[in-house]
């Protein structure tokens, strides 16, 4: 698990994971967007909780492999500044079979958005800023593993 500032390589988490007794890796990339609620964003500022953030996303990680027989999970979630075509997120799992993988890793990024304290506040075109409230599409996504 990181939280970091630092960009990071999917390609290279992914040969992390790989392993003789792995059958699947399955990786999400969450990558900033330009638009949101119809305004164009310039710009997306990432705080987090040190300690806290860790702890949660660790969490949510071994919940993931308690409910599926998971190899490796790797989270590395970016704070800062970021840009549209950034990445923020990554979230790689692996196992011996596909579907404990995909699986997985859906649990893990549903968690993720509703769970881990992560505080984002975009810049808009027009100079207005906001703070990003959580998605009810999110929450009920996760709420489906319940």
């Amino acid at each position: 698990m990181s939280v970091q500032e630092a960009d990071f390589d999917a390609g290279d988490a992914c040969r992390a994971l790989t392993s003789s007794d792995c059958g699947a890796i399955v990786q999400f990339v969450g990558v900033m967007r330009a638009r949101n609620e119809g305004d164009e964003v310039v710009s997306m500022r990432l705080e987090h909780y040190p300690g806290m953030t860790e702890r949660s996303i660790t969490d949510i990680a071994e919940q993931a492999a308690r409910r599926w027989s998971l190899g490796e999970v790797l989270v590395i979630h970016r704070i800062g500044e970021l840009l549209p075509g950034q990445q923020i997120v990554l979230v790689a799992v692996s196992a011996a079979h596909r579907q404990a993988a995909f699986s997985g890793c859906e649990f893990i990024m549903d968690y993720l958005k509703t769970q881990a304290p992560f505080w984002k506040k975009e810049q808009l075109l027009d100079g207005r800023s906001r703070w990003v409230d959580a998605r009810s599409s999110d929450a009920s996504a996760a709420l489906r593993w319940d």
